[in-house]
Formats: structure tokens, C-alpha cells, sequence
């Protein structure tokens, strides 16, 4: 089996453009891990950026590990275990993938618990947007948290890293601690500790480094076109943790788009909240003008430039993502999304006149608020929406991707309580009977799942220990274990004292005025 997969890595590193290879002599070498597989982590923009910040730093060598369910985890470059790198990363994006980390780390012989790691172990890290909203249940497992962007951290925590080298772990802890948006759970302080996030985006490119067709988009090389959002859906982690709204100019995101042509035809804009970018109707035009064929990742049902939906037209992308989030108006307003029924329907018939293949719709059950008529809604607005191409007799089909809401810690909806499992169950059930006899396709997670994410989004550290006793089970044995944990205080409103984040600081929303001139 290890032969198979060290043959399977070599066939992935010779589809690879872009890999980065260091000779290991004097540098620091850092193990930037995902949680999860290949096809997923080199598909995400923010793993690809930190393995070229890290790998621009001369006196560090940064090489990737990933978690295909077996074996012992091995660096994709070089093909050394864990335990020879100085520094273990790991890039988390999901909940679901807390339950992997221990995999990775008990897989390659590292203790699981912190506490039970000493000077003979790498230093344990972690990073990644639901780090940034609550760190707590992954606290037992690592010697420090990155709260916030990579961008702001990275350059005085490497700083730290190199001056104390030579010390103690316990002093290097004093010394992580001191840097902004580090939380050291060995040291217990609970001080504040406040987000940071990087002032200007063209300061830095976040672009793919490599391009692989061994992943979710292909070869398309990605590029970030804004950050954060002004919208303030009061559902939304990314809303919430990576504001304030920032973008990068226009001259910077067409030179991004040159080097990305020099390596294939396809971009993909990413961000947000792509389609409020100032300038996104001529960054497209003048992209497809040089032969880019143009994606993005999803669309704002009010923000639609005729610019953007024409290059995407022109491209040949077959699908547009389009979130209304809730069926009725009424809804959408009490969750900070005030668009009304018309708008939503202008929408889908601009999408259905430029002949895309496929548009997708997602919505949310359980939402505060609602009841078994905004199901209904749901329903009627996707039939309506339906019925519009149809009179168009435009060629798109309508996907509804419907997921039942988890409230995240750092959103206006923290506090809220997780409406029940059958009631979630119950109003899938009652989407799927409706849609299902008009021919729409529906997606999405299932409730049983979004309640072991609602239990991770919203532990503490006691959760995180439960896990560490069943770190050697199968996935399968976790999820029913946690479905037999006592969830009631996820069904219930949190008081401020109830909520582990609550030491955290969310920092300032705005701009300094030297960036905004």
C-alpha cells in the first residue's frame, strides 16, 4: 500500500506547474497541511496562497501534506513524514474536517494532545475561517491559533519563530502570544485577542501558485478580486470575519490576469462578493478581449453587470450561482438580505436570456424566524423562476441547493438557538416533495450532518477533548457518537457568558483613512 500511494504522489507532482522544490540545506522547513484530500485542498485559494508566502520567505522550506483517508501522511515535494519539519500548518476551512486533524496527526506518530507534545515535537499551528470565528474546540490539539488573515500574521509570527529558535518551548510560547492574532491555549490567559486582516490586497498577490487537473476546478488559475463584504447578512461567517469590504484595483487585477493567461486560458474570480467589485464589468471585458475565459464563483442577485454576465456567457460557463437564501421577502429581510421577489426573478430571467446551461439556487432551512409557509415559499419562488425560462424558452435548468442553517460564532446570529433535527429533517422532506414532482434537482447537506458542523462551530475545548478520545474510530462511529452527546444547549439561546469565543475581538470594521485615500 505505501508503494502505491508514494507512486500515486509522483504522478500527481509531474501534473503539477508550479510546484515549489527547495534544497532542505538551512532553512526552516514548515509542513503546510490540509485536512482532507488533494482534489479538495489544491482547489482552495487560500491553502495555495500561504505555500507561496511561506515558500518566498528564502530561509523557510515549505512543502504540502494532504489526508486521503490511509497510510502515513507524507510531504507531497519531498516525500519526508511530519515528525522532520520543524513547523506543522494546517489550513483548515470546514468543521467537518476537525475530525481529520487527529487523523493526520495520530497517523504520523505526533501525540494528538498538546499537552502531551515537548522540545523532541514540531510546533502544532492552525489557521482558517472557522479558527478565526472559534478556536476552542481544536484548542486541546494545538500550541497556537492564527485568528484572523495570513497575510498580517505570518510576517511577525516567522519573526518570533526565528528568534527563538534556541529557547524553550515555554518561552517561545510567551513569544507567540505576543504577536497579534495568536491564541496559545498552553498559557490559558484569555485575554483579548483581536482579528487581524491585511490594509491593502495589492500590497500581496492570492492567486494559484499550482496548477493541477488532479483538482475540483481543473487547471483554471484562480485569482481573489475583493475581500470581505459590505452587505451584512447577519447569517454569514465570511461577512463577519474577513470584513471590512476591500478590493483590489483594476490595474492590479489585469496584470493578476496576465500572468494567469501565460500559464492557460482560464481565470476564475473569487471573492465574496465578485460582482460589487467596482470594476468587474470592464476587469471581464477587457479580460476576454485578451482570450481569458472567465468564471466566477457566485453571483449577488442585485450586483449583476452586464459586463460580467456576458464575458461568463462568452466563456462558455455552465452554471451561475445565485444565493437568494430565503423564500419570502419577509424572511430575507429579518436575516440582512432585503431583496425582493422581482429582483430575484430579474435575475434568473437575465441568466436564462444569455443561455447558461445550469443555474443554481441556494436557500436555507431553520432559519430564525421561520415556519413551515417560508418552505412553501421556497417552493413557489424556484416554480415561478422556473416558469420564466420557460416562457423564454431558454435552455436553463434550475438546481436547488437548500442546507439547513448553522449559526456561527462572530455573526449577529451567534447566539441563536439550531432549530431542532426533525424539524430540519421535516422541512427538507417537505422542499424535496414539492420541487421533486416539478423536475427540479435539489442538493445539499443533510441534517444530521449540519448538526455535528453546529456542535463544532459552537464548542469549546470539552468538545474537542471528546473527539481526542475517539480519535481512532471511523468518521461513521464519530457521527454517531455525537449524535448521542447532549445537544440541548445548541437548541436554546447562549448568554454572553455561555459563549467560548467571547474573548475574541471581531476589531475595527474600518478603513484607515490613509487606505481609503
Amino acid at each position: 500500500m505505501g508503494g502505491e500511494l508514494s507512486r500515486r504522489t509522483r504522478q500527481k507532482l509531474r501534473r503539477e506547474d508550479g510546484a515549489i522544490i527547495k534544497d532542505w540545506g538551512g532553512r526552516f522547513p514548515i509542513a503546510l497541511i490540509y485536512p482532507n484530500s488533494y482534489y479538495l485542498g489544491m482547489s482552495n485559494l487560500g491553502f495555495q496562497t500561504i505555500y507561496g508566502l511561506l515558500n518566498a520567505q528564502g530561509s523557510i522550506v515549505c512543502e504540502r501534506f494532504f489526508w486521503e483517508g490511509e497510510g502515513r501522511p507524507l510531504a507531497l515535494e519531498s516525500g519526508r513524514p511530519l515528525d522532520h519539519f520543524s513547523l506543522l500548518a494546517f489550513s483548515i476551512s470546514y468543521e467537518l474536517d476537525y475530525f481529520n486533524v487527529l487523523q493526520v496527526l495520530k497517523s504520523a506518530g505526533i501525540p494528538v494532545l498538546a499537552q502531551d507534545r515537548d522540545e523532541r515535537h514540531p510546533l502544532v499551528i492552525a489557521g482558517g475561517p472557522c479558527i478565526t470565528a472559534n478556536p476552542l474546540p481544536l484548542s486541546p490539539f494545538f500550541d497556537a491559533l492564527a485568528i484572523g488573515e495570513a497575510e498580517a500574521i505570518l510576517p511577525p509570527f516567522l519573526d518570533v519563530l526565528r528568534e527563538g529558535e534556541s529557547g524553550s518551548r515555554s518561552e517561545l510560547f510567551q513569544a507567540i502570544a505576543s504577536v497579534p492574532g495568536l491564541y496559545v491555549p498552553a498559557l490559558d490567559a484569555r485575554t483579548r485577542v483581536s482579528r487581524q486582516w491585511a490594509l491593502d490586497l495589492d500590497s500581496f498577490a492570492t492567486t494559484s501558485v499550482v496548477l493541477t487537473p488532479d483538482t475540483e476546478l481543473g487547471d483554471m488559475f484562480l485569482m481573489e478580486v475583493a475581500r470581505g463584504c459590505a452587505r451584512g447578512c447577519r447569517f454569514c461567517m465570511a461577512g463577519h470575519h474577513f470584513k471590512p469590504l476591500r478590493t483590489r484595483s483594476l490595474a492590479n487585477l489585469l496584470a493578476q490576469g496576465e500572468a494567469g493567461l501565460a500559464r492557460g486560458r482560464r481565470l476564475g474570480l473569487v471573492g465574496a462578493s465578485v460582482s460589487d467589485h467596482p470594476d468587474i464589468g470592464e476587469l471581464a471585458t477587457r479580460l476576454r478581449a485578451r482570450g481569458a475565459q472567465i468564471s466566477v464563483s457566485s453571483l449577488r442577485v442585485d450586483a449583476l453587470p452586464q459586463g460580467l454576465l456576458q464575458a461568463l456567457a462568452e466563456s462558455g460557463t455552465r452554471m451561475v450561482t445565485l444565493a437568494p437564501e430565503a423564500g419570502s421577502e419577509a424572511l430575507r429581510r429579518a436575516i440582512g438580505k432585503p431583496i425582493s421577489t422581482e429582483v430575484i426573478l430579474r435575475a434568473i430571467r437575465r441568466v436564462g436570456a444569455l443561455g447558461f446551461p445550469e443555474l443554481k439556487l441556494y436557500f436555507l432551512v431553520g432559519l430564525p424566524g421561520e415556519n413551515d409557509e417560508d418552505i412553501w415559499e421556497i417552493a413557489r419562488l424556484i416554480l415561478q423562476g422556473k416558469k420564466e425560462l420557460e416562457r423564454l424558452s431558454a435552455p436553463t435548468r434550475i438546481v436547488a441547493n437548500i442546507n439547513p442553517f448553522v449559526p456561527k460564532a462572530g455573526t449577529p446570529f451567534q447566539a441563536l438557538p439550531m432549530a431542532q433535527l426533525q424539524v430540519l429533517k421535516g422541512r427538507l422532506r417537505l422542499a424535496r416533495s414539492l420541487l421533486a414532482k416539478a423536475g427540479v434537482d435539489i442538493r445539499g447537506e443533510g441534517a444530521s450532518w449540519s448538526l455535528i458542523q453546529g456542535l463544532l462551530a459552537r464548542g469549546d475545548a470539552r468538545l474537542g477533548l471528546a473527539l481526542a478520545r475517539l480519535a481512532a474510530n471511523k468518521l461513521s462511529a464519530w457521527r454517531k457518537t455525537l449524535e448521542g452527546m447532549d445537544t440541548s444547549w445548541l437548541h436554546r439561546e447562549l448568554a454572553l457568558a455561555e459563549q467560548p469565543w467571547a474573548f475574541l475581538s471581531a476589531g475595527s470594521a474600518k478603513m484607515p483613512e490613509e487606505v481609503l485615500r
